[in-house]
């Protein structure tokens, strides 16, 4: 897998998050690539944590999804990593470092991983729309 000098991803998503925030000077991707594959992590302005998550997690799944059919195209597992910003909504519930969740799935959608839940057939169909 010679994906480490193609930043590709790491564009492509700056250039998403960017378009969806309010401060864009304060989106920051950092991109590492190991055994497993293409890890980015991405760190946002805590007022902007909600409109990268999305309703439902809806936006950071499509964020994802489209991260993943960019990595196809090189062969390469691109995974996202939604950092929770200092001042953000589980940092003000538990300062004590103790992230219980409840039943509102606060900030649980950008901690899930982007594997099973049968996503590869709604990523096959993705990649299929797409024609490339």
């Amino acid at each position: 897998m010679n994906y480490t000098s193609m930043h590709e991803d790491q564009q492509f998503l700056e250039t998403v998050v960017k378009a969806l925030v309010d401060k864009p000077e304060a989106v920051r991707v950092s991109r590492t690539v190991d055994e497993m594959g293409v890890l980015l992590t991405l760190d946002v302005h805590a007022e902007d944590m909600g409109k990268i998550i999305g309703r439902s997690g809806n936006t950071a799944k499509a964020v994802r999804t489209l991260l993943r059919v960019v990595g196809m195209k090189h062969d390469a597992r691109v995974n996202l990593k939604i950092n929770e910003p200092e001042g953000g909504r589980l940092h003000n519930q538990n300062s004590s470092g103790d992230r219980s969740m409840g039943n509102d799935n606060s900030g649980t959608p950008a901690d899930l991983d982007n594997s099973g839940n049968g996503s590869s057939d709604s990523l096959d169909n993705a990649i299929g729309d797409l024609k490339i």
